[in-house]
């Protein structure tokens, strides 16, 4: 996400479709939007590890693909096709860690992860703004190909625990997804971003066809879509029984609200050291780096908290208010700002995001009974696809109309015109215009990214007002029993203790959560790869018919 953040401008100008450039991040966001849902079915059908090297197989055909692309719509395409593998390798590891870890140590299993999940981002602006500049945008895709095969190796080689299920077929699974939603969210999502690139990207009038249509098809599908998830889909994306509960919608909104925060900063933020600051891609994409960091430092102290104290308001409620002073800082970011200025001011934003990212799914899920754990988070993450998708397009629309007015404003040369469009198609020009239109150019790019960063402050400001109303719950571990009839805490990194044998039996038994009820005989406890434990707790088996995936209460005659 970073690494394509940090070569937009280098993309766009080498095709020159800088106008376009919003699509490369819009039409993966839009593609892990959609198709993310459907890999918590796939887990059942082909087995965890089977859905998670799935995704990881199509995102590498599309990152490869990506790299090997002769000219916009084909990088737009294979953007797309990344994006049905990305969401899904998120979906499948978030998945897997809540097989394996109660709801007060999720918090802080995840906070780890994210220190992963923070050095990719991390390191993608700078090693993919260095990698461009040195040898070329392409390679800044091809380079990760090694990445890819590495996960296959770990996950084949580590990924073999088992969760109970009745046992169905593939058949009767697959037959329970959503594929109506996925499709009609699909359409109503990708209608409206072709209407905002065509209003705003290429400047087209109300009147055009390409204009009016998208709209009236977004608003037609939106509808259908809503229909689908009340009236026909089996196992909804987005359930309908949580939008008559406050808490889910609450976080929902707060979802999207931060989505569209973080994207509209992510994808912009670069490009002003870029064409205000005219500094190199590989640094521009370093200036991301703190924002990464804060990020995994901001999960990480969430999840500790929460494990710790067993409770999230309180720490949502003071870090929450961090986005906002962050944004103010960057809005007030200028040419002449001192480092400290360029390079800290995003930190605040990426650690109470993080904070709040952390807090609200912990909150949405103690807040569900557990065999909904499934469809709460996917209702979560269908919010939050859809603000990350309307954090760039949005953003990109308002930087486009914006900037053409303030190019129009200040250019009045003879061929304005002309000079316009070039400078909006291609950001790399700026650097290289003579003196009078670079300080045009450069004015006009500071005022346009500074109305994205306003709408980015307006909408963490407003994701803060929503949090408010949710209350605060205790979380506690949850208790299992073990073979020998005592009681301890599954997942909980700081509870496990070595009774006898080897560190890694004691930690080996202590994995996975146990039923209530009969005591149940495992064999010796062995040294463990990772997660090859065998869990016992059927918290997201999807294919029972009212534990897991099920949104709606189904008939009791149905269910007999």
């Amino acid at each position: 996400m970073t690494l394509v953040a940090t070569l937009l401008p280098s993309i766009s100008s080498d095709f020159n479709k800088s106008n376009e450039a919003s699509w490369l991040g819009t039409s993966y966001l839009l593609a892990a939007c959609t198709f993310t849902p459907l890999y918590g079915r796939l887990c059942n059908v082909m087995g965890r590890r089977g859905a998670n090297q799935l995704a990881v197989v199509i995102a590498a055909t599309g990152t490869l693909a990506c790299g090997f692309s002769t000219n916009m719509k084909m990088l737009i395409a294979a953007r797309f096709l990344t994006g049905m593998g990305g969401g899904g390798i998120f979906t499948t590891s978030t998945i897997v860690t809540s097989d394996m870890y109660s709801m007060r140590s999720r918090g802080l299993t995840q906070g780890v992860s994210s220190l992963f999940n923070g050095l990719g981002m991390g390191l993608g602006g700078p090693i993919g703004g260095l990698v461009s500049d040195w040898l070329g945008w392409r390679w800044a895709f091809l380079i990760q190909m090694p990445l890819f095969f590495v996960s296959l190796f770990l996950t084949t080689y580590n990924l073999h625990y088992v969760t109970p299920g009745k046992g169905k077929s593939a058949k009767e699974v697959l037959k329970r997804i959503d594929y109506g939603g996925s499709l009609t969210l699909l359409v109503a999502i990708g209608s409206f971003l072709v209407f905002l690139s065509m209003k705003y990207n290429e400047d087209m009038s109300w009147g055009e066809p390409w204009v009016i249509v998208p709209l009236v098809l977004a608003g037609i599908f939106i509808i259908i879509f809503i229909l689908v998830e009340i009236l026909v889909a089996p196992e909804p994306v987005l359930a309908p029984a949580l939008l008559r509960q406050k808490v889910p919608v609450l976080v929902g909104i707060s979802n999207f609200l931060v989505a569209l925060c973080n994207f509209s900063v992510m994808y912009f933020f670069p490009m002003w050291f870029q064409t205000v600051a005219l500094t190199s891609a590989s640094i521009a994409g370093l200036h991301l780096l703190p924002n990464s960091t804060s990020m995994s430092i901001g999960s990480l102290f969430a999840g500790w908290m929460m494990h710790r104290t067993g409770k999230y308001k309180m720490i949502n409620l003071i870090f929450g208010a961090f986005p906002f002073i962050g944004i103010v800082l960057i809005t007030q970011m200028r040419e002449d700002s001192g480092p400290l200025q360029m390079w800290l001011s995003i930190i605040p934003l990426g650690f109470g995001n993080a904070v709040v990212l952390q807090t609200m799914l912990i909150a949405l899920l103690a807040h569900l009974p557990e065999s909904s754990m499934a469809v709460g988070t996917g209702f979560g993450q269908v919010f939050r696809g859809i603000g990350q998708v309307g954090g760039v397009a949005i953003s990109s629309a308002l930087f486009q109309s914006k900037l053409d007015s303030e190019l129009r404003r200040r250019i009045h040369a003879p061929n304005a015109e002309e000079i316009i469009s070039e400078i909006r198609h291609s950001a790399k020009l700026v650097a290289n215009l003579p003196p009078d239109l670079q300080r045009a150019a450069r004015d006009s790019y500071a005022v346009s990214l500074k109305a994205v960063f306003i709408l980015a402050a307006c909408s963490t400001f407003l994701a803060y007002l929503a949090r408010l109303p949710i209350p605060d719950k205790t979380l506690e571990h949850k208790p299992r029993k073990q073979s020998n009839g005592t009681s301890t805490t599954p997942g909980d990194v700081e509870s496990h203790s070595v009774t006898s044998g080897t560190p890694d039996e004691g930690i080996d038994s202590d994995d996975g959560d146990m039923p209530d009820g009969p005591s149940i005989t495992r064999p010796k406890p062995r040294r463990r790869r990772l997660s090859t434990f065998e869990s016992t707790d059927g918290i997201l088996d999807l294919e029972s018919e009212t534990v897991g995936g099920s949104a709606r209460q189904r008939p009791a005659s149905l269910r007999a």
